[in-house]
């Protein structure tokens, strides 16, 4: 039969099956189970597989390049689900950057999984994906690759494309990062020396009023940066963060003391009429790019071992926790951060807004000090 035999398994199915070598390994083929593949259609497949055999070329190999031109054609490919995994985010109105990140660790995944068929994809070939960027020290970039594509993965298993997800057996093959916090002064005469620092910027005036206002709110630099008048109640004195501004995708309100309010008023004179508080120098349809503010302090000659515009956020919660004025609920708060306890949560959903306006104030009141000296 040159190879070619009947299987006969334990629950009495039978299969047409062909033994070959292949650059000195043995290998098995398979055709189909019988009656479904008859003989004589075995008998042809065959004949196939030994003409190419005699033309150098691994049967085995052939057949399974087939099989995935086949499902690419299908449309079962991982490019398509990561497409769709991007869709998906972008109907949940994830945050620009968050897309604009997700779309990077998906193109860099696509470069070697994407034409791939996605239930032809096992653990060792994403796990060589991953060993890529670790290769380049990017270890927790790659920590978040496997995240990102289990993601798509669990997205082809709910429509049937998939079985199971290939990354859950590498959680722990990847290097874990180390994890470094931002760099933040909390001593009180250190933060009234940095401030000076700032009331001295020589740079953009622009720029010095956003360093001035972030140490004064202490939210994240990129809805500092992303603020928009509009946004901005005089009257009320209360900055209105809208959900797809905020990292955890929630409105957030914040007070503003009269500090802040005076800052900005100052601002007002210098891009009162564009979109944003603090625009671009190229165009005023965008806002600061995410270096200014750290670029400025490193100007100020603050590195990044020492003070960064996200440390800011640090800076306040140490201090005013501290203090021992305020309710750490109130505090927590005033930073947008969300209770991990979900009972908690549940029945603790007041904002503590008024112990937050006093907050605020103190604060504010806290930073002229420390700037005297």
């Amino acid at each position: 039969m040159e190879g070619l035999f009947l299987l006969v398994k334990p629950t009495g199915s039978r299969l047409w099956q062909m033994k070959y070598r292949y650059e000195g390994k043995e290998k098995l083929l398979s055709f189909g189970a019988y009656p479904s593949v008859t003989l004589a259609s075995a008998r042809r497949l065959r004949d196939q597989a030994r003409a190419l055999l005699a033309s150098g070329e691994d049967p085995g190999a052939v057949k399974k390049e087939q099989k995935r031109l086949s499902r690419e054609t299908d449309g079962d490919a991982f490019a398509k689900f990561a497409g769709a995994y991007i869709a998906k985010a972008r109907k949940e109105n994830k945050a620009s950057a968050t897309l604009a990140k997700t779309e990077w660790l998906l193109g860099l995944a696509n470069a070697d999984l994407g034409d791939t068929p996605i239930s032809d994809i096992t653990s060792p070939v994403v796990l060589a994906c991953l060993r890529k960027v670790e290769a380049k020290g990017n270890y927790e970039t790659a920590k978040r690759l496997r995240a990102i594509i289990g993601a798509v993965f669990r997205l082809a298993i709910a429509t049937g494309a998939a079985e199971i997800d290939p990354t859950y057996a590498l959680r722990d093959a990847l290097i874990t990062p180390t994890v470094t916090h931002r760099a933040a002064i909390t001593d009180p005469a250190a933060l009234g020396g940095l401030l000076r620092a700032i009331d001295g910027f020589h740079g953009q005036t622009t720029t010095k009023i956003a360093l001035q206002f972030l140490a004064l709110v202490a939210q994240r630099p990129g809805e500092v940066r992303s603020a928009k008048w509009e946004h901005i109640d005089f009257t009320s004195a209360v900055w209105s963060i809208p959900a797809e501004q905020m990292k955890m995708r929630r409105p957030h309100k914040v007070p503003l003391p009269k500090q802040a309010l005076a800052l900005l008023d100052d601002l007002r004179r210098l891009t009162g009429n564009g979109v944003y508080l603090f625009p671009s120098l190229r165009t005023h349809l965008r806002p600061i790019s995410e270096n200014t503010l750290n670029g400025a302090l490193r100007r100020l000659g603050y590195g990044g071992d020492e003070m960064t515009a996200h440390g800011f956020r640090a800076t306040f919660t140490t201090l005013s926790n501290e203090s021992g004025l305020w309710h750490p609920d109130a505090i927590e708060r005033a930073l947008a951060h969300i209770e991990p306890n979900q009972v908690r949560r549940a029945y603790d959903r007041g904002q503590h807004w008024e112990e937050r306006v006093r907050l605020a104030d103190w604060w504010a009141g806290f930073l002229e000090e420390v700037r005297a000296g």
